[in-house]
C-alpha cells in the first residue's frame, strides 16, 4: 500500500511536466512562419516554402523604425507582397491589415481587400504593392532589400500607435 501511494505520488508532476513540455512546444512552433524574428537593419529574405492562403507578417525595424511586410498566396497560386499599411490610412496609426477568412481587412477604415488584389491595385485604400521590380525572387525565396525597406520607413512612423 505504501509503495503504491509512492508510485502515485509521481504521476502528478510528471503529468504536470508533460502538459508544460507540450505548451511550451505549441508556443515556439506557433510563432513559425514570419512572425517569430525581427529583422533588423537589413534586407528582408521570405522562404518561400513558408507562404501560404494565410498571409504572414514580417516584422522588420529599420533605423529604429518598425515596418511590416506580408505575403500570402493568393488563389491563383501566385504569391502577393506588401507592406503591412494602408496607402490612405497609414498616417492614422491603425492602417494596418489583419486577415479575416480569404480577405485582409484594414483596422482603420474597414475596407476589405481579396488575396488577388494585393500586389496588383495601387493608389487609393490598399495594401501599399511591394512589385517584382522591387524584389528579387529566386526559387527558394523572396528578397526585399534594405533599401527599399529604408524608402518605406516614412509610412510607418505613426503605425500602430493608437
Amino acid at each position: 500500500m505504501e509503495q503504491s501511494k509512492k508510485r502515485n505520488s509521481w504521476r502528478m508532476p510528471v503529468g504536470m511536466i508533460a502538459v508544460v513540455a507540450v505548451i511550451i512546444i505549441a508556443v515556439i512552433f506557433g510563432l513559425k512562419g514570419g512572425d517569430a524574428t525581427v529583422v533588423k537593419d537589413a534586407d528582408l529574405v521570405i522562404s518561400i516554402s513558408e507562404i501560404s492562403t494565410k498571409a504572414n507578417f514580417y516584422p522588420v525595424e529599420i533605423d529604429g523604425t518598425e515596418l511590416e511586410v506580408l505575403a500570402v498566396e493568393a488563389p491563383d497560386g501566385s504569391i502577393r507582397t506588401a507592406f503591412n499599411t494602408c496607402q490612405v490610412c497609414y498616417s492614422s496609426g491603425r492602417g494596418y491589415y489583419e486577415q479575416d477568412g480569404d480577405v485582409l481587412v484594414c483596422q482603420n477604415c474597414g475596407n476589405r481587400f481579396r488575396m488577388d488584389q494585393i500586389e496588383i491595385e495601387s493608389g487609393g485604400c490598399n495594401p501599399v504593392p511591394i512589385f517584382d521590380t522591387n524584389k528579387t525572387v529566386t526559387e527558394d525565396s523572396i528578397i526585399i532589400s534594405k533599401e527599399l525597406l529604408t524608402e518605406a520607413k516614412v509610412i510607418f512612423t505613426n503605425w500602430k500607435t493608437q
